[in-house]
């Protein structure tokens, strides 16, 4: 049995490469695994955290081989070159959420008229800082509203788990600990309401002025207005679209001094909202960093 509600596993961040990725995390200060690549035509090269979330940066290594995929049925693959298409190389795709039992996640989905397609099962390689590999092995089940075809959600279920210690990976020079908060923009968040309660799974959800906040177990999801991304994140975002975009990370940091020191020494541009430091990991649709001082 599926433990609800699920709590933030990691967010999807297409770029037109790894390696233009991996240069812009590791100007920001984060510690990047070593590249991994996907049976399907992608690859990734992941940031882990200490509070067991992480970031995936999504490359395509092979068009073609993609292309294939998504005839085979492959909703992660189908989903990413439509973001690409539709918004860009470099962006925020998707949020996903950890689960025990995605068969059952997926049977929540198609019960709730919400399922993005049929599930995948994949393994690959995971090669560690010291030269070990390791076999990880995932099983995904999707999640999608046609109102939003610029946004994906979906259950990430390990079925063999990475290695528990990844400490070395895990280490960050900007003194980042995990992912506090993810902000997405629409214009309805009320409307998504019941979306977010499916797929997380009974999540505690509050309504304010700029929208609504979503409690998955480790971390909160913000489905904002335009009005309440610009308040709380200096980003201005278009007025006239319902659907949903991700767009903004909140990253917790022990130390926001060292955080900007940092940027500072790196040459990383920032500004600065009440007690966040904020920087664009890359221009245009890149995803906005936050960063916040967060015991």
């Amino acid at each position: 049995m599926t433990s609800l509600p699920h709590p933030l596993d990691h967010l999807v961040l297409p770029t037109v490469n790894i390696a233009s990725a991996r240069e812009r995390l590791g100007r920001l200060g984060f510690t990047v695994a070593p590249d991994a690549r996907h049976p399907f035509g992608t690859e990734n090269a992941c940031v882990f955290f200490a509070d067991k979330t992480y970031l995936e940066p999504l490359g395509v290594t092979s068009l073609e081989q993609c292309e294939k995929s998504i005839e085979d049925g492959n909703v992660f693959v189908a989903r990413d070159q439509a973001y690409r298409f539709r918004i860009g190389e470099d962006g925020f795709s998707g949020v996903v959420f950890g689960t025990d039992d995605a068969v059952a996640d997926d049977e929540r989905f198609k019960a709730g008229m919400i399922s993005a397609g049929r599930m995948l099962d994949f393994s690959r390689p995971m090669r560690m800082p010291d030269g070990t590999e390791t076999q990880a092995g995932f099983r995904l089940a999707f999640a999608a509203d046609l109102r939003a075809p610029d946004f994906l959600a979906f259950c990430c279920q390990r079925i063999n788990p990475l290695p528990a210690d990844r400490s070395v990976l895990e280490r960050h020079e900007n003194a980042v600990t995990g992912i506090a908060r993810v902000a997405i923009s629409t214009t309805k968040p009320a409307a998504y309401r019941s979306f977010f309660e499916e797929i997380i799974g009974d999540p505690r959800i509050s309504e304010h002025s700029f929208g609504l906040t979503i409690r998955a177990a480790n971390a909160d999801i913000d489905l904002l207005t335009p009005e309440g991304m610009e308040a709380f994140y200096d980003l201005r975002v278009g007025k006239d679209d319902p659907g949903l975009r991700a767009r903004a990370i909140l990253f917790k940091t022990r130390d926001l001094s060292v955080t900007s020191s940092h940027f500072a020494a790196n040459g990383v541009t920032y500004t600065r909202k009440n007690n966040r430091i904020l920087a664009r990991l890359a221009p245009a649709a890149g995803a906005l960093f936050a960063f916040e001082e967060i015991a």
